[in-house]
């Protein structure tokens, strides 16, 4: 190895320690985090516009019902949401690999263009072109990253998405309906490990994204009071006309 390469792996090395990035490409983080604020806040909305009118055991039943429908619901469209769009990347790749095939030199002279308009040299970004081209494969991913920001190799798992969501809205949902499963035939108890979930959530949610964490958990909880309130005021009135 050569002095410059020394210098370059040690480069590396001092970059990786100091600067380090979480795994955004995986799919399952973003469905967890939507998967818990959701729990939350639908089932102890949920929870409030039953018990505003119902008995104790009703709301039990519900909060139940709501956490498997809900779990259930959430992880079927995160399959399917992430699966459709996996399946529209790989017809974009079939589509870019037939222009490859099809017209090579209007893809080569596309790909010049756009490492110019990237700040090269006209020279420069013909010399990367040629060493690209050389793989297809490889030319073909880096011309999807520039056309479309997508990388084909770096697809979210629509099972680990639908997992992570169903499992982090069942958390979710679980936490206003405890008092209840304990035997408290109270709202208030409910309300109270809802808005802590909440504020818990928001602040895990504010750490993953370098937020101030009170921002992250005074949001949620703000967010989650005015689908909490509007649906215990919806169950007041239905309750009060049905009665």
């Amino acid at each position: 190895m050569t002095e410059s390469d020394t210098s370059s792996a040690g480069a590396g090395l001092v970059h990786q320690i100091d600067h380090r990035h979480a795994d955004v490409s995986g799919g399952w983080l973003r469905a967890a985090t939507f998967g818990a604020m959701d729990g939350l806040v639908s089932n102890t909305a949920l929870i409030a516009g039953v018990a505003a009118s119902a008995s104790a055991h009703a709301v039990l039943l519900a909060g139940s019902a709501g956490l498997l429908a809900g779990a259930f619901s959430m992880a079927l469209g995160e399959y399917t949401s992430i699966t459709t769009a996996n399946e529209q990347v790989d017809a974009e790749v079939r589509a870019e690999r037939g222009a490859f095939r099809k017209h090579p030199e209007a893809e080569r002279a596309e790909l010049v263009a756009t490492l110019v308009g990237l700040g090269m040299t006209a020279e420069t970004a013909t010399k990367a072109t040629d060493e690209l081209h050389q793989d297809e494969n490889r030319a073909m991913n880096f011309h999807m990253v520039q056309e479309l920001g997508v990388d084909p190799r770096e697809r979210p798992s629509p099972w680990i998405a639908a997992g992570a969501s169903f499992l982090m809205f069942a958390i979710g949902a679980i936490v206003p309906l405890l008092p209840y499963l304990l035997g408290f035939a109270s709202l208030w108890p409910g309300l109270v490990c809802g808005g802590v979930g909440l504020l818990v959530a928001g602040g895990a949610a504010a750490r993953l994204t370098r937020k101030p964490l009170w921002l992250g958990s005074v949001r949620q909880l703000a967010f989650g009071a005015i689908a909490i309130g509007a649906t215990y005021l919806v169950g007041m009135l239905i309750g009060a006309t049905v009665s």
